[in-house]
């Protein structure tokens, strides 16, 4: 049903079509919610540091995790205290909770995990996200700038820049959900856009995705990806929100895949199962990889790059330069 959905999302057909009235009782839901935040009748708590939000307005993923850690490892590059919220998706349960390195995904989420192993920030997870930046914000007091993973429609928590992440889908048959996959409509206004250089009738900065030269295993060992194509055929597997793209660019690397296993998003992985016991190399996702080590340390991980327009940049700090605090963090009374 799920594929049947995406699929349908793409144009306005059949089944989209018979969804549509449906759509309008999701919009107008969207729209009295909206003028309830507005009206100050919910409330919006907000941060003593600025928060940014890395979004989208499409259902499943669009790519906002690696941008959350390409901006949390740039602004620790120059010197800022980042730290990161999510909801977690996925997890067992809605409390707030720490994240690092070894963590349990089950309770913490794959992506926040992640961001916690590759990026070394601080990073929390709960239900209600203005929770979970109060949390990081008690448990580390400098940090000067919280970005959070997802949130466009989490309009409790105040944000002081939203980005919106676009995939080479764009917003597909421009329909809300479920006749097509716009959780809020589209345009609405945002401080920066990110796309894909083929996403169609979207303006924004674009990124340009494309894996790692190496993989990595649980025990740290890096092997060159040139090294695994001339070792021989792989085995692949992806739980991501489109895992033929990881594939095709490991075929584009130079590996030869002998097997590949596309799984549904944020998959949670046991033993046994078909690729427990495959022989020879056995590559995955770093968002599969924090799961999988588990119980295939000997997986290789091979990590995504992104390369976004350097306008960016200057961009973002333009917005986020007059809301930083003082070099030592927020200032308490």
């Amino acid at each position: 049903m799920r594929q049947a959905l995406q699929s349908a999302w793409l144009r306005r057909g059949p089944l989209a079509r018979a969804l549509f009235p449906v759509s309008l009782l999701y919009g107008s839901a969207v729209r009295v919610r909206g003028s309830l935040y507005r009206a100050g009748m919910l409330e919006v708590e907000r941060a003593p540091v600025p928060v940014v939000v890395v979004g989208n307005v499409v259902a499943g993923g669009a790519g906002k995790t690696p941008v959350v850690m390409a901006i949390a490892e740039r602004l620790a590059a120059e010197g800022l205290k980042v730290g990161v919220v999510s909801r977690g998706h996925g997890r067992h349960g809605g409390d707030c909770l720490p994240v690092a390195p070894g963590s349990d995904p089950a309770k913490v989420g794959d992506e926040p995990l992640l961001v916690a192993t590759r990026c070394r920030v601080p990073v929390f997870v709960a239900a209600r996200r203005p929770q979970a930046v109060q949390a990081l914000l008690q448990a580390h007091p400098g940090t000067q700038v919280i970005l959070s993973d997802d949130g466009l429609q989490h309009r409790a928590m105040a944000r002081d820049v939203e980005i919106c992440v676009f995939d080479r889908r764009g917003v597909g048959n421009g329909w809300l959900l479920p006749a097509g996959p716009l959780r809020e409509p589209w345009p609405r206004a945002v401080d920066l856009v990110l796309r894909d250089a083929q996403t169609p009738g979207i303006e924004g900065f674009v990124v340009r995705r494309r894996l790692a030269g190496y993989a990595w295993r649980a025990d740290g060992e890096r092997l060159e990806l040139r090294a695994l194509a001339a070792a021989g055929d792989c085995a692949a597997l992806a739980g991501i929100a489109q895992p033929q793209a990881f594939f095709d660019q490991l075929r584009a690397a130079g590996i030869r895949l002998r097997e590949t296993w596309a799984l549904p998003d944020h998959h949670e992985f046991g033993a046994p199962e078909p690729w427990s016991a495959t022989a020879g190399p056995l590559l995955c996702t770093e968002k599969d990889a924090v799961k999988l080590w588990r119980h295939r340390p000997d997986a290789w991980a091979v990590p995504l790059e992104l390369e976004i327009d350097a306008g960016f940049w200057p961009a973002l700090h333009s917005l986020l330069r007059p809301k930083l605090s003082s070099p030592d963090g927020p200032q308490t009374a």
